[in-house]
């Protein structure tokens, strides 16, 4: 049977295209908000990161109301790196709402998340947002969805329910429309398409009670909560359940509490039925996957896969000769721990202390994923520095050597062409297709995950800004050999001091800067990038030699370009293998792993 008082609906889209604010307008257009209540943009963005950087990292689940019937919303990632979110979250809807770009259209991203709203069998209402940004077409945006669907082997029943219900908005402005050039300015129309087309839940009452565990919280007070749709029966606080693991193993436990989804916030209740997603509390370590039932009856449900992880970081606590200025925790102890309790929460991740308890390797679906962990390790006060991303390889059947390979797209002015399809084929990249428009041409690329380190910075450069890029994992295939990283050595401090504009003029002449004057440097840190392939040491502080003819001030000031900036992402794509980033609260410094010059040379002649 149907819970017609029921809708589970998620939404899914490119990155930037208006999810997260479609649904505060849902919110406000069902009086989710007192009259007087003060609320800030994009309410479900609540983490500090997601706000800076405009992207949905954790899947969030709300629930409105309207005309009686409760409607749960899941706000999806659009990021390829947090897809192991979007995997398990659409297993709990019914439908989904695919969000687009009246101007952009369908971009790489939406295809990364249809593709999994269409295996899993939605039914796919399609929403043109933006619909009044200046040069948008809402017509060429519905029917390049329709045709996006149908390459992703979208059913019939699919296709015909996409190109019967499309909804016209502009989430900014808070309307919603079935024909574009209607002059309603409310949201309503998409709530009652939501009502009377999308499918309510089907479930069986007549069999024992099953839930599947597809998100996991974390509270410090109750350790981890099971988030996840009720299937079949009714779910009771207080009762003894079976927990079936994705392995086939099981144990019994009971429910201490049982919460379901309120508008912004959980309700605490005695009961959760079947088609309604629910928030289970007193599983111990309860995982995705998990299947709640009844031991006497058990049902089985189909165990859920999670992309494995493509990249591994090794973290370790700060061996640099600055630690401590600016971070409250730089202990091996402290990181450690705070590593591990990140595992509990965050199944994407998997998280192993290495053999001779060095670091913690860290392995994540992309240096967005894991570099989104180290932004909240350094707000929260720790210092501690990482090494290069390292690809996560796997052998096949036969023993042949399979790596992580990415679907990358790059849209740039035709002008630039040709140069971005040469960086690519330098970084192991074949072009899949190009399609030339009157202005912009737009390349596909597959491309091993290796080769996409640092590559953004080198299509900015050959596009001159102008190049848009994404990618985002589509398969393990054969290994495709060596791969050049950095053409350029590094400038490398000599000493421990205060860079000095006098050094800094004498050596931009010879690659491009990472220090202004006054930077705090030390020995063995990345300063520059020389022009030429061999790394050289630099002396950073060195003044000019005064004759007695001569006062300091007599000198003409000298001219320096901005230094170089790098994000952590950047940072973390541009070192190379004998290279570590230190991450502070404060700074992201760029170091060799051997501080010592003789060192170094030490350990290369041993190689």
């Amino acid at each position: 049977m149907r819970v017609e008082n029921l809708r589970n609906i998620a939404i899914i889209a490119h990155v930037d295209h208006g999810k997260t604010t479609l649904v505060d307008k849902l919110l406000r257009a069902t009086d989710a908000f007192r009259a007087n209540q003060q609320v800030e943009e994009r309410v479900l963005d609540s983490n500090d990161q997601e706000r800076e950087r405009g992207i949905t990292i954790l899947a969030k689940n709300i629930s409105i109301e309207y005309k009686d019937v409760k409607i749960n919303v899941i706000d999806t990632p659009g990021h390829a790196d947090f897809g192991g979110e979007v995997e398990r979250v659409l297993r709990i809807a019914d439908g989904a709402l695919l969000l687009v770009d009246a101007f952009e259209g369908p971009m790489p991203q939406t295809r990364f998340v249809l593709r999994h709203a269409i295996d899993t069998g939605l039914a796919i209402m399609i929403v043109i947002n933006k619909i009044d940004r200046p040069g948008s077409d809402p017509e060429r945006a519905y029917n390049d969805c329709l045709n996006l669907m149908a390459d992703l082997g979208a059913t019939d029943e699919q296709l015909e329910f996409a190109m019967e219900h499309v909804i016209y908005a502009s989430a900014v402005n808070g309307f919603a429309r079935r024909d574009p050039d209607d002059s309603n300015m409310d949201m309503f129309p998409l709530l009652d398409m939501i009502l009377d087309d999308l499918p309510a839940p089907e479930v069986d009452t007549d069999t024992s009670v099953a839930m599947q565990c597809v998100t996991i919280d974390h509270s410090n007070f109750v350790g981890r909560i099971g988030i996840g749709r009720v299937y079949s029966g009714t779910l009771h606080k207080g009762e003894t359940i079976l927990v079936v693991k994705n392995d086939g193993s099981s144990s019994t436990a009971t429910i201490k509490q049982l919460f379901t989804f309120d508008y912004l916030g959980r309700k605490e209740c005695d009961q959760v039925g079947a088609g309604d997603i629910a928030a289970v509390v007193g599983i111990d370590s309860t995982d995705i996957g998990d299947v709640y039932t009844n031991p006497d009856n058990p049902v089985s449900l189909d165990p859920i896969e999670i992309d494995p992880p493509t990249l591994s970081i090794v973290f370790e606590a700060s061996t640099s000769p600055l630690v401590g200025r600016d971070g409250d925790i730089v202990g091996a102890r402290q990181l450690k721990e705070r590593l591990f309790n990140e595992a509990e929460n965050n199944v994407t991740m998997r998280i192993t202390e290495l053999e001779d308890k060095s670091g913690i390797e860290v392995s994540g679906r992309g240096i967005l994923h894991l570099s989104v962990l180290m932004e909240t390790l350094r707000r929260e006060g720790y210092e501690f520095q990482v090494g290069r991303p390292r690809v996560l390889f796997k052998r096949d059947e036969a023993g042949q050597l399979m790596e992580p390979i990415e679907q990358a797209v790059v849209e740039c002015p035709d002008e630039y062409a040709g140069k971005v399809i040469e960086v690519f084929g330098n970084a192991g990249g074949t072009m899949t297709n190009m399609e030339t428009g009157s202005t912009v041409t737009h390349i596909e690329f597959r491309i091993p995950t290796r080769g996409i380190m640092g590559l953004k910075n080198r299509v900015l450069n050959v596009s001159h800004g102008e190049g848009v890029f994404y990618h985002n994992f589509l398969e393990y295939g054969p290994y495709a050999g060596d791969i050049g990283g950095r053409n350029n050595g590094a400038m490398i401090s000599m000493t421990t001091e205060k860079a000095v504009a006098y050094a800094l003029g004498t050596l931009q002449e010879r690659g491009s800067l990472f220090v202004e004057p006054g930077t705090e440097c030390y020995e063995g840190m990345l300063v520059g990038e020389r022009n030429q392939p061999v790394d050289m040491v630099v002396n950073i502080a060195r003044t000019k030699n005064l004759g007695n003819q001569r006062s300091s001030t007599a000198d003409i000031s000298v001219q320096l370009v901005p230094p170089r900036t790098f994000s952590l992402e950047e940072a973390l794509e541009y070192i190379v293998d004998d290279e570590l980033v230190e991450i502070t609260p404060k700074n992201i410094r760029m170091r060799k792993r051997l501080l010592n010059a003789t060192d170094r040379k030490k350990a290369k002649n041993k190689q």
